[in-house]
This record gives structure tokens, sequence and C-alpha cells, in this order.
């Protein structure tokens, strides 16, 4: 999608030095830049190497504004606060639309669904009854939309996604490709004059709220008798699993091949490394930082806004790294 400088100035709230009548139809990197790119620098050393680029135009932070950063004659400028930030919104406005309006043929709608505007629904998807789809939404082909799932406006549901019945997404939630939401968790009884397993009720919800992204092939199981609910904001990573009666915080991110047993609560703008594991009723509160392979053992609490947290189980980085020398140097010792 072509635009000019101005428009997206306009859009992105930058102040643009230079010619406003260029377009630009892509965004890329230095090394890949052509004459209708866009490509962004966050100090002056880029900044430099970018007006040295073909690209047909740059986002930079303020210091390109002052009187001792490199002169923008050689191409125009945006300047932004924060120029990463920037640079990916306007890759979202750049890129052309992947979507068309309609339902194909191939795809069941049954007559009790409730359609916004502008509604894309892809070849063989499924959609049960009383369903209630959001102006601009568009559901991938093949994918399986159970009774009474209710998705908001703007949403992108990949191909081969599965909403459970009674699943609620807000607004603007992206799901990629095979993601099953709001399945049956993992909950059972043990007869303990028999020793078999039978599953204790799984009759609750999932509630994902506006603006989630959710990965490739990850699963978030519905609450066991409550509700499961991912808050504003969240991003999940391919391959991530959520157990059932799981509370995530708003602006949390979770790296692939994290697991969170049920009952998890974690705070706001909790970031996860991958492959990170929490055990059942266990609570991160707002503001940690879990590193790779961190894990948490069931019904702990872990607290420490903006403290980094390793190893299992977790402690802060850098007790765990005194740790790790102590055991170097016993090692040491004993050979």
């Amino acid at each position: 999608m072509k635009q000019t400088l101005r428009d997206l100035a306009e859009k992105l709230g930058c102040h643009l030095l230079g010619d406003a009548s260029i377009t630009v139809s892509t965004v890329s990197s230095l090394q890949s830049a052509t004459s209708d790119s866009l490509v962004f620098a966050d100090d002056a050393q880029h900044h430099e190497a970018a007006l040295r680029s073909s690209a047909a135009a740059v986002i930079a932070g303020e210091f390109a504004a002052t009187k001792n950063s490199p002169t923008a004659a050689s191409k125009p400028v945006l300047i932004s606060p924060q120029p990463r930030l920037t640079f990916a919104r306007a890759a979202r406005l750049l890129r052309d639309p992947d979507r068309n309006p309609g339902i194909h043929p191939s795809a069941i709608v049954p007559a009790s669904a409730r359609m916004g505007d502008n509604v894309a629904i892809g070849p063989r998807a499924i959609l049960g009854v009383h369903v209630a789809i959001g102006d601009h939404t568009t559901i991938g082909a093949g994918s399986v939309i159970g009774d009474h799932v209710a998705v908001g406006s703007h949403c992108r549901l990949d191909p081969n996604v599965t909403l459970y019945p009674e699943t609620t997404l807000g607004d603007r939630v992206v799901v990629q490709a095979g993601a099953v939401l709001g399945s049956t968790g993992f909950g059972y009884v043990r007869d303990s004059e028999t020793g078999r397993y039978e599953q204790s009720p799984q009759i609750g919800r999932l509630v994902i709220e506006d603006d989630v992204e959710i990965g490739a092939n990850s699963t978030i199981d519905r609450g066991a008798l409550d509700e499961t609910r991912i808050r504003r904001g969240a991003k999940i990573d391919n391959l991530v699993h959520i157990g059932h009666n799981c509370q995530i915080g708003e602006n949390v991110v979770i790296a692939a091949q994290t697991g969170l047993s049920g009952s998890v609560t974690i705070g706001d703008n909790v970031v996860m490394g991958g492959q990170v594991g929490i055990g059942d009723h266990a609570r991160v509160e707002a503001g940690a930082m879990i590193g790779g392979q961190g894990g948490i053992l069931p019904k702990k609490v872990l607290r420490g806004k903006g403290v980094v947290f390793w190893g299992t189980p977790a402690k802060p980085v850098r007790e765990y790294l005194k740790e790790l020398a102590f055991l170097a140097r016993s090692a040491r010792k004993d050979n």
C-alpha cells in the first residue's frame, strides 16, 4: 500500500524533514532497502548508515533533528521519540490487506450467526450456532468456531484455528495458525479404590481481552468451573500452553514453549523467556521477569518488579549466579 510521507507522518505523529510528496510502499532493513522502502535508525551511527542506504526515507530519533546530527538533506527523515516503535506501526500501515471480505462458498455459516460489516470467512471454515463476529474480522481457511462464541471487531484468525464453545475474543485479537482456544483442562480425580482417574468438571469458559496476540499452535484451556482470562495487550508466542483457570495480566509477554499449570496467576507487565514452567496455583506478581527455562514450584509467589529471575526454583539472577559460581569453585576444590 503506497503512502506519501506526508500521510505517514500525520498517521504516526512524526515531524517530517524533507520532501513530503515521496511515496513508500514497504519497510526493510538497511541491507535490503530499495527506492520505495522505509528504514529506521535509533542512534546517530545507524542514522548515518540509513542516509547512505537505498531507502526512500528514514525514521529516526529526536537526535536527528538537532544541529549536531548528520544532515537529513540526502533523504527525508521522520522524527520520532521512539523510532523502533514507530517503524513497527509504519509496517502495519504499509502492509497490503490480506483479506477479501465475504463468505467463501465452501464455508459453513448457520443462519443464527450474527455477522458484522466487512467480515471475511475463508474456505472450509465452520461456524457453530449463535456465533457473533465483529466488523472487519477475518476467519481463516479451515478454522472451526464453536457454538456461542463471540469474536470482536478487527480480529484475525489464521487458518485452522479452533475456538471451543463459549469462548469470547475482544477487539483486535490475532490468533495464528493451529492455535486451540477454550479446550478442556487437564483436571482429574483419582478413585482411591480402583486407582483410576476420572475427569473433574471442565465447564468454565475462556475470555481473551482486546489487543491480545496468540502464536501458532498455542493452546489455552477454558476454566474448570469459572473462567480462564487473558487480559488486554498480552503477547503469547508459538507453542505456549496455558492451563485452566489461569489469570494472565495486561501486557504480559510469554515466549515459546512455556507451560503454565492450572490456576496460575500472572500479574501485569510480566515477561517470560522460552521454556518457562510454572506449577499449579503459583503467582507471579507485576513486573517480574523470568529467564528462559526458569521454573516456579506450585503455590509459590514470585515478586519483584523489574527483577530478573532464573533457574529452578526461580530466584533473583544475582543469587542464582552466585550459587553457580560457588558450585564451580567447590567442584574445582574436589578435583
